[in-house]
């Protein structure tokens, strides 16, 4: 159903089950999918790349779904933004879509929660089942991994990702990459301090396969060697172990460092 009182582009398509309330403005290239209910005064879309949204989608007044990205090398180029299925985007929520040197396009996955004011910047990727807070802000190319939290007003750096299961502490600035499996907090420089052994218990996860990861998480968080030595030893010790294993392969690959 489309309101009467929207303004949809001729190029958009939209499914008959999907809903579009009152006020809503959709520009250029838009491709809405089943069960995907634009509340009222939404906006979707821009008049030079295109907009793709999977179904069962909920998106609240006052959303910005795909607006040019805040970069000042883009020049009108057509760039996309993707997102996946039944994610909710709160009040005000601002999600941009890609640039053509970021790959040229911003990346939503599933199960997803941004609360009210979140920015999500240009060529990002969201994975599923992240919850993101009031008023954080996401600069571009970040990367969130599988069942990632935030808190509340915090603010991370571009190219910055952080790790499946990790837990970001409210007011944080991420300036370096968050380890998997982790609880990270710091106003000023955000660290990994803890194991985030309850995220992953409510996951229903093992106790033996938590107990090891905290074991190995322990260790790099506490031990005062070099990084790379401690990423020796846990290889050795953990050396079958799939968990240690993607924390191991996480690190090895950063560029911007761990926060640790």
């Amino acid at each position: 159903m489309i309101h009467p009182s929207a303004i949809v582009s001729a190029e958009a398509k939209i499914h008959e089950e999907a809903h579009v309330g009152p006020f809503c403005v959709i520009h250029g290239e838009v491709e809405i999918g089943k069960g995907t209910r634009l509340l009222n005064h939404v906006t979707v879309g821009n008049d030079f790349g295109s907009v793709s949204i999977g179904s069962h989608n909920l998106i609240y007044p006052g959303a910005y779904v795909g607006a040019c990205p805040q970069d000042l090398k883009y020049n009108n180029e057509k760039t996309e933004l993707i997102i996946g299925d039944s994610n909710t985007f709160r009040e005000c929520v601002t999600i941009n879509s890609g640039t053509v040197t970021g790959g040229g396009k911003t990346l939503i996955g599933d199960h997803n929660l941004l609360m009210a004011y979140v920015h999500i910047a240009h060529d990002c990727v969201l994975r599923n089942h992240i919850v993101i807070a009031n008023s954080t802000n996401l600069a571009g190319h970040v990367e969130i991994q599988d069942h990632v939290k935030i808190g509340g007003d915090c603010n991370v750096i571009q190219f910055a990702r952080m790790g499946a299961h990790s837990y970001v502490a409210g007011s944080a600035n991420v300036r370096k990459d968050i380890l998997p499996f982790s609880i990270a907090k710091g106003s000023d420089d955000a660290v990994s301090v803890i194991v985030n052994k309850i995220g992953l218990e409510r996951l229903g996860w093992e106790s033996d396969r938590v107990d090891q990861i905290y074991k190995a998480m322990r260790y790099l968080i506490k031990t005062k060697l070099p990084l790379t030595e401690r990423l020796v030893v846990l290889k050795k010790d953990f050396q079958v172990n799939a968990d240690v294993k993607f924390l191991v392969d996480f690190i090895e690959t950063a560029e911007r460092g761990v926060a640790l």
